[in-house]
């Protein structure tokens, strides 16, 4: 297998371009830039990983997403960074070609192939409910990944079960840790997940040959360490207690606080805030639509979307200047009959 620098020569990017790829791998890592001379070591001498990705129940929304990663390019992913060698959905062939070339690739890279599944496995009635290769999907999912190295949950279909999984969940689908169980499992939730944060899983483990370090729920810390209220452009106006009533009042124009019209941003993990999609465009509180928490665990069973959270405690809003200085007005003119009293009561007892 060729190093990604010998890829990317092949490909006819300069060296320049490729330490410019390698600053912004170590970016997207969240790793000082005293990294990345390790970083470019990494990808001049150690070997682009093979990935094999599969797809289960879901609407293809998590590759949509890749397929448009602008830092760096999808198509530097998937030609330079992997080597993509099994995609269902991305290939040009198809059939017993295709399927026989996924099973000569698990053999061939035995122990050191990267699974990528992107949607769950149903249960149900055998897994008929899913068939991929005229062979139910749940099936297909414990042969790809019986000797993987890792394996990604891409997505939150993948990661929590989503929409697929929520009540009253007639296909009986579940979240692929459910199914596979002797091979590591690194969630990246999100429904679509960011694109980037795919390439920094697989670049972390390019880089330190280990998976990066997973919180309680299996996902990567780097990357879903922080809540989005606690990024959020928007958390000035929480904090001062200004919120939007109605999508098309007033506040909702200014662009105050999502909070009481049912964002989840206070509860859910993810770095929408601070790399958003499509090259750092947009993203959904940016749009002026509430975060529905779409990266955490049974989601689609949380709502209402449009309900406010509860337990989550609210700040007084902020007095503007107006209401000061009729409040120190009001203050001054109670002192002064205060004041008034006060005189009064000492003359008439010196008088007696």
């Amino acid at each position: 297998m060729e190093t990604f620098w010998e890829a990317f020569k092949r490909h006819g990017v300069s060296r320049r371009d490729f330490l410019k790829f390698a600053a912004t791998l170590t970016g997207i890592m969240g790793l000082a830039p005293s990294a990345v001379p390790s970083v470019v070591r990494a990808l001049e001498t150690k070997p682009r990983i093979p990935v094999i990705w599969i797809h289960g129940l879901e609407c293809t929304c998590c590759t949509e997403s890749f397929i448009r990663s602008a830092t760096p390019l999808a198509g530097d992913v998937v030609l330079t960074m992997i080597s993509l060698e099994y995609d269902d959905t991305l290939s040009a062939a198809a059939g017993e070609a295709l399927e026989e070339h996924r099973r000569k690739v698990m053999e061939e890279y035995r122990d050191n192939y990267i699974l990528a599944v992107e949607g769950n496995p149903p249960l149900g009635e055998e897994g008929v409910f899913c068939t991929v290769a005229g062979r139910p999907f749940v099936e297909h999912l414990r042969e790809s990944a019986e000797h993987a190295k890792a394996v990604i949950a891409w997505g939150t279909c993948a990661s929590w079960g989503c929409v697929q999984a929520a009540k009253p969940n007639p296909t009986t689908a579940v979240s692929i840790d459910k199914v596979v169980t002797h091979r590591p499992v690194i969630k990246i939730p999100g429904c679509p997940p960011i694109a980037e944060v795919m390439t920094g899983v697989i670049a972390y483990m390019v880089l330190y040959d280990r998976i990066p370090p997973l919180d309680a729920q299996r996902r990567p810390k780097m990357f879903y360490g922080n809540r989005i209220h606690d990024t959020c452009y928007r958390r000035a106006f929480f904090n001062a207690g200004q919120f939007v009533e109605r999508f098309d009042d007033d506040p909702a124009r200014k662009g105050w606080c999502l909070y009481k019209v049912g964002c989840r941003g206070p509860t859910t993990y993810n770095q929408c805030g601070s790399m958003r999609w499509y090259n750092g465009l947009s993203y959904p509180i940016q749009s002026g639509h509430g975060c529905i928490g779409c990266s955490e665990k049974d989601f689609w069973d949380n709502g209402p979307f449009y309900r406010r959270l509860t337990g989550i405690p609210l700040p007084e809003q902020e007095t503007s200047a107006d209401r000061v200085g009729a409040i120190a007005a009001a203050a001054a003119v109670g002192g002064a009959l205060v004041h008034g009293v006060a005189s009064r009561i000492r003359n008439s007892r010196r008088e007696r």
